[in-house]
C-alpha cells in the first residue's frame, strides 16, 4: 500500500491533499454529528437552550451547534495543514493546543451563559467532543498509526 493511500505524510510537512481533505472532512462530520446528538439528547432531557443576550432571550438551535462544532475545527485543521508545509511540528503542537482551546472555551462561553443545567452540560460536552476528534485528526495528518 502506498504512503498516500495509507494516509502517511509523504515528506516532512507534506500531507497529500486528498488525505488532508479526507481527514478534515471526516473530523468535521464526526464532530458535527456528535454535537448534534448531544444537542438532541439535551433537548429530549428538557434542556431549553435559552440564554439571555443583549437583545433578549436567545435560543441555541441545531444550526448554531453545528456551526460552533464545524467552523473552529475546520479552520484549525486547515491552518494546521497549511502551516505544516513549512513547519511540520505544528501538527504535534496542535495536538496540545486544540484540546486546550476546546476545553478553555467552556468556562469562557458556556458556563457564563444563564442556561439551564441540562443545556449547560450538553453544550459543554459539545466542546469536550472536539478534544478527541481534533487530536485524532492531527495524528492522522501526521501519519501516526492508530
Amino acid at each position: 500500500m502506498s504512503a498516500a493511500v495509507a494516509g502517511a505524510v509523504t515528506a516532512p510537512g507534506r500531507v497529500p491533499v486528498r488525505t488532508a481533505l479526507g481527514v478534515v472532512a471526516v473530523a468535521v462530520l464526526v464532530a458535527v454529528a456528535a454535537d448534534l446528538a448531544l444537542y438532541g439528547l439535551g433537548r429530549a432531557a428538557g434542556g431549553s437552550f435559552v440564554f439571555t443576550a443583549p437583545a433578549g432571550a436567545t435560543r441555541v438551535d441545531a444550526a448554531t451547534v453545528a456551526g460552533f462544532a464545524a467552523l473552529p475545527l475546520l479552520v484549525g485543521l486547515a491552518l494546521a495543514v497549511l502551516l505544516a508545509r513549512r513547519w511540520p511540528r505544528v501538527l504535534g503542537v496542535g495536538q496540545v493546543a486544540a484540546p486546550v482551546l476546546a476545553l478553555g472555551t467552556v468556562p469562557l462561553m458556556t458556563l457564563p451563559a444563564d442556561l439551564d443545567a441540562v443545556s449547560t452540560v450538553a453544550l459543554a460536552l459539545g466542546h469536550v467532543v472536539l478534544v478527541p476528534v481534533s487530536v485524532l485528526a492531527l495524528r492522522a495528518l501526521r501519519g501516526d498509526p492508530g
